[in-house]
C-alpha cells in the first residue's frame, strides 16, 4: 500500500498555498474565494507569511491567475484600513470573494479590531492573519508580548475574540488543517460570515510540516439559496392577503442575494410598497413606482408615514436596526403584525413576527409565486404614489442651487453629482451628516450604486472601502463622499491607491468639523460643545475661528490629483472632470453649515439618543421634555 503523498511547506506556506485553492459557488458561477492578501509587515509575520507571499509570486490581483493559483499581495499603510478596504471588496462582491488581512503582533495586530468589528457587525467576510507571540516560549516576555499574570496563552490577539466569528490560534502545525477548514466554512456561510481570526504564533508560522497533498486540492464551498418550509409559507401568505396596508422593508440582504429582480417582480405584482435601510436602499431603482425610498430616522416622509400606518411590515434581509424602527417607535398602528423573510433565524424572528428563513431570492420568488391573482387596494396603490411624487419634489428642492456662483450646500453638493452620474457609478459612505441626507434623497439607480456602512457607521472606512469596490468592480466609476472628521481620522490609504493606479474619486466636503454630532448635540441639550473645529476662545470654549487647515493640499501631499471647487458651477465642472479622470482625484468643495436650501429635508423619524435626566443649563432641560414625551411612544412588538 504506498503511503500518502505529502508536501514539505512552512505554516505560513501551507496556508497561503491552501487559500489560493478555496472557491465559492453559486448558481453555478465560481470564484475565488480569497482573492488577495492585504499586509503589513513586522517582526511578527514578515519571516512567516511575510515569506510565503513572496514565495507565492507577486501577482496582480487585476493580471491573470498563474498557475498554479497564487495569493496576490497587497500593500496597505495603515491595519484598520486594510480590513475596511477587504470589507469593500466583500461587500462589491455579494460575499462570494473575499480578502484576506495579515499583520504582525502588537499595534498592528490590535488596529484589526474596529475594522473586525465593522465586518462582523455588518456580516461581510474579511480573513484576519495576525502574528503572535512565540509558542515556543524561547524568551518571556517577547517584542510586544502582554504579559497577563493569571494567564500564560493571552496575547493582544485575544481583543480580536469578540468581534471575530471565528476564531484560533494555531500553535502547532498540524492544527492549521482544522482551523482553515472551518475558517473557510465561516467566510463562505452566509448565515455566519464576518470576520475571521487566524492567529499566527511567529515560530509556528516559520515551522515546517508534511502536509497531505489532500489540503492543498481545490475545494469548493457552495453557497446554498435555501427555500422557507411549506407551512411558514403558508402563514406568511395569509397574513399578507389579509392586510389592508402592507408595506415591506428591503435589507441588506435583498442585495448579498442578488435578489432585486425577485423584489420587482414581488412589488410588481402585489402592488405593496417598498422601503429601504441603508443597506437595501437601491433594491428598487428610485424611479420605479412601488419604491418609496429610504425608512427609519434618516427616511423619507413617504415611507415613515406609510410605516406609521401599516397594518402588516414585510421585513426582507433586515436586522431592524434602531435607525429602521426608530427605536421602536415607528411601526405605531394597533395590532401591527410583521413577516420576515431572512436567511438567518437571529433576524427572523424578531419583532415576534411569523418567520420565513429562506435565502432573500428563493423566498421572495415563493412568495410571489403562492400570491398570484393578489394586488393591495388601488386607492392604497395610487395614494402613496401620490406621496412619492410629492418626496421628490422636496428632493429636487435641495438639490437645485439657482446661482450657480454660490457656495454649495451639502445637499446641494449630492445634487451636484446626482445630476452627473448614471447606472453604473458606485457612491461610498460611513459616517457623519451624509447619511441623513443620502438615504432620505440620493436616487439609486442600480444594484450596488449605494454603498453606506451604516451597521457600524465607521468614521474612516470610505477611502480605503473605495478602493476595494474599485478592486472588485473595476469598470465602474467609484465616488467616496468625506466629510473633515472622517478625512482626518483616515487619509491614509489615499497613498494606495496612487500606488496601486486604482481610479478613485474622493469628494472632500470641507464644513468645519463634526456636523451631524454637533446637530445632535443641540438636540440633545449638548450645545454643539466639542464638535466644532476651531480655536478656543477666550472663555475657554471652542467657539473662536475656523481652524485654517487645508486638506486639499493634504490630498494632493499624499500623490492625489486635487480640484478645488467654491461654487456651485465649479462644483459642477470639477465633478465632470474628475469622472473623467485616469488617475486619483480628490474634489474639494467647502460648504455652507447652516440650512439655507428651502425644502431641505429634516429627520422623518425620532431616534433614541438619552438626554440628561436632571440638568441646570436651559438647553437640557428642554431636550429632556422633548425626550420624555418620545419615550412614552415607544412600544414592544411580540
Amino acid at each position: 500500500m504506498n503511503a500518502p503523498t505529502t508536501r514539505r511547506r512552512t505554516v505560513a506556506q501551507a496556508l497561503v498555498e491552501f487559500l489560493a485553492h478555496q472557491y465559492t459557488e453559486r448558481d453555478g458561477r465560481r470564484h475565488r474565494l480569497i482573492s488577495a492578501c492585504w499586509g503589513i509587515f513586522g517582526h511578527g509575520n514578515v519571516a512567516g507569511i511575510g515569506q510565503a507571499l513572496l514565495e507565492s509570486g507577486n501577482v496582480s490581483p487585476q493580471g491573470a491567475t498563474p498557475e498554479p493559483p497564487g495569493l496576490p499581495y497587497l500593500q496597505g499603510r495603515n491595519e484598520q484600513a486594510m480590513v475596511h478596504a477587504a470589507v469593500g471588496y466583500a461587500r462589491q462582491s455579494d460575499r462570494l470573494s473575499a480578502q484576506a488581512v495579515t499583520t504582525s503582533i502588537g499595534p498592528g495586530a490590535t488596529n484589526l479590531v474596529t475594522g473586525a468589528a465593522l465586518a462582523t457587525v455588518n456580516r461581510l467576510p474579511v480573513l484576519l492573519l495576525p502574528g503572535d507571540v512565540f509558542a515556543t516560549r524561547p524568551a518571556d516576555p517577547v517584542l510586544q508580548q502582554l504579559e497577563v499574570p493569571y494567564a500564560g496563552d493571552v496575547s493582544v490577539n485575544d481583543a480580536l475574540r469578540p468581534v471575530s466569528r471565528y476564531f484560533d490560534r494555531i500553535t502547532r502545525p498540524e492544527a492549521l488543517i482544522p482551523a482553515a477548514l472551518q475558517a473557510m466554512r465561516v467566510l463562505a456561510d452566509p448565515v455566519d460570515t464576518g470576520a475571521v481570526t487566524l492567529a499566527l504564533p511567529q515560530d509556528v508560522q516559520a515551522e515546517a510540516y508534511d502536509w497531505p497533498e489532500e489540503f492543498f486540492a481545490d475545494r469548493v464551498w457552495r453557497v446554498a439559496r435555501p427555500a422557507p418550509d411549506v407551512a411558514s409559507l403558508a402563514e406568511a401568505v395569509r397574513a399578507i392577503r389579509g392586510a389592508r396596508r402592507p408595506l415591506l422593508i428591503a435589507g441588506g440582504g435583498v442585495h448579498h442575494s442578488e435578489a432585486e429582480d425577485a423584489l420587482r417582480v414581488f412589488a410588481e405584482t402585489t402592488g405593496i410598497p417598498v422601503a429601504s435601510t441603508q443597506a437595501g436602499k437601491g433594491s428598487l431603482r428610485h424611479d420605479h413606482p412601488a419604491d418609496i425610498g429610504g425608512i427609519g430616522h434618516t427616511g423619507t416622509a413617504t415611507a415613515d408615514a406609510l410605516a406609521r400606518e401599516a397594518d402588516l411590515i414585510i421585513g426582507v434581509g433586515t436586522r431592524y436596526t434602531d435607525f429602521t424602527t426608530a427605536s421602536a417607535t415607528l411601526f405605531a398602528a394597533p395590532g401591527v403584525r410583521f413577516v420576515n423573510l431572512n436567511i438567518a433565524p437571529f433576524d427572523s424572528h424578531k419583532l415576534g413576527a411569523t418567520s420565513l428563513v429562506a435565502d432573500a431570492r428563493a423566498g421572495l420568488e415563493a412568495l410571489t409565486l403562492a400570491l398570484h391573482g393578489h394586488h393591495v387596494d388601488e386607492e392604497y396603490e395610487a395614494a402613496y404614489g401620490v406621496a412619492k411624487a410629492e418626496w421628490e419634489s422636496r428632493v429636487d428642492a435641495a438639490y437645485g442651487a439657482a446661482d450657480a456662483s454660490v457656495r454649495p450646500s451639502q445637499t446641494q453638493v449630492l445634487g451636484a453629482l446626482d445630476a452627473l452620474v448614471d447606472d453604473s457609478d458606485i457612491v461610498i459612505n460611513a459616517a457623519g451628516s451624509l447619511p441623513g441626507d443620502l438615504h432620505k434623497l440620493w436616487r439609486a439607480r442600480s444594484r450596488r450604486q449605494y454603498h453606506l456602512e451604516y451597521g457600524y457607521s465607521c468614521m474612516g472606512y470610505e477611502i480605503p472601502a473605495a478602493i476595494g469596490v474599485r478592486m472588485a468592480a473595476p469598470d465602474r466609476p467609484v465616488w467616496a463622499l468625506v466629510g473633515d472628521g472622517t478625512y482626518l481620522m483616515n487619509p491614509t490609504e489615499i497613498v494606495t491607491a496612487v500606488q496601486e493606479g486604482v481610479n478613485i474619486n474622493l469628494v472632500l466636503i470641507q464644513n468645519h468639523g463634526y456636523a451631524s454630532i454637533g446637530g445632535l448635540s443641540q438636540e440633545t441639550g449638548g450645545e454643539r460643545f466639542g464638535t466644532d473645529y476651531r480655536f478656543r476662545a477666550k472663555d475657554g470654549t471652542y467657539t473662536g475661528p475656523p481652524l485654517p487647515v487645508d486638506l486639499a493640499a493634504n490630498a494632493a501631499s499624499l500623490g492625489m490629483r486635487v480640484l478645488r471647487a467654491a461654487t456651485v458651477g465649479e462644483l459642477r465642472a470639477a465633478l465632470a472632470e474628475a469622472r473623467g479622470s485616469n488617475q486619483p482625484t480628490c474634489v474639494y468643495v467647502e460648504t455652507e453649515t447652516a440650512d439655507t436650501v428651502p425644502g431641505a429635508p429634516a429627520a422623518q423619524a425620532w431616534w433614541d439618543v438619552p438626554v440628561a435626566e436632571t440638568a441646570t443649563r436651559p438647553a437640557a432641560l428642554a431636550a429632556r421634555e422633548a425626550y420624555d414625551r418620545q419615550t412614552a411612544a415607544r412600544r414592544r412588538h411580540l
